[in-house]
């Protein structure tokens, strides 16, 4: 399984990758919870431009044999969805830290990414 140093992560299976400034960051399932969930068919994400609380469901991903709800890593207001995800949910499984994003938040709580796992905790918790 591969989990990037740089980002951090949640028990739920997100990642996040904050923006330099601090002021925002990316948002999407790990490699490990692609692998879970098998073939993506749909990804619907539906809060764009609302303020949604850290753990609250932002959306919903649809794999072959199941839903699974997204859980917010940390409060923001979703500022973007990964419109590509549209036509291609595979993007999630082939490339789940790059062109498989989900989301962009502008952060409200800076201080909950201090709550999110490391690369080495998430992978020791998934181990």
């Amino acid at each position: 399984m591969n989990f990037p140093a740089e980002l951090r992560y949640t028990k739920d299976h997100e990642w996040v990758r904050v923006s330099e400034d601090g002021s925002s960051a990316t948002v999407g399932i790990t490699d490990f919870a692609q692998n879970e969930l098998g073939d993506i068919v749909y990804v619907d994400i539906d809060t764009v431009g609302d303020d949604v609380g850290k753990d609250d469901v932002f959306g919903t991903v649809e794999a072959v044999k199941t839903v699974s709800e997204l859980f917010m890593p940390v409060s923001g207001t979703v500022a973007e969805f990964n419109e590509a995800l549209e036509g291609s949910p595979e993007l999630v499984n082939d490339d789940p830290y790059g062109e498989g994003w989900m989301i962009r938040i502008d952060l409200s709580e800076a201080s909950e990414l201090d709550d999110l796992l490391t690369a080495e905790a998430y992978a020791e918790m998934t181990g």
